[in-house]
């Protein structure tokens, strides 16, 4: 069984601090070849959805089909979205 692509994007922010490591909103990374640029703390979070995702699993979605989770910085709280990408 061949691994999804997988794509991580900032879709929105709810703290009130900017992101210590830069991030903003619309910035997109491709799991496998940009994880390093992805901020720790939020590829620690993404990842069990990213394993359920490659060994075929399903994520609860939002009305919009979508599926997306927070960074655990509370000053921060990036919220990003995952997508497989075909």
């Amino acid at each position: 069984m061949k691994k999804p692509k997988i794509r991580l994007t900032l879709i929105d922010r709810k703290g009130a601090h900017p992101c210590h490591r830069g991030h903003k909103i619309g910035d997109s990374f491709d799991f496998d070849t940009q994880r390093g640029e992805l901020c720790p703390m939020a590829c620690h979070v993404a990842f069990p959805y990213i394993d359920i995702l490659r060994y075929g699993g399903h994520l609860p979605s939002r009305e919009d089909g979508t599926f997306a989770f927070c960074c655990p910085d509370v000053d921060v709280i990036n919220v990003f979205q995952i997508t497989i990408e075909e």
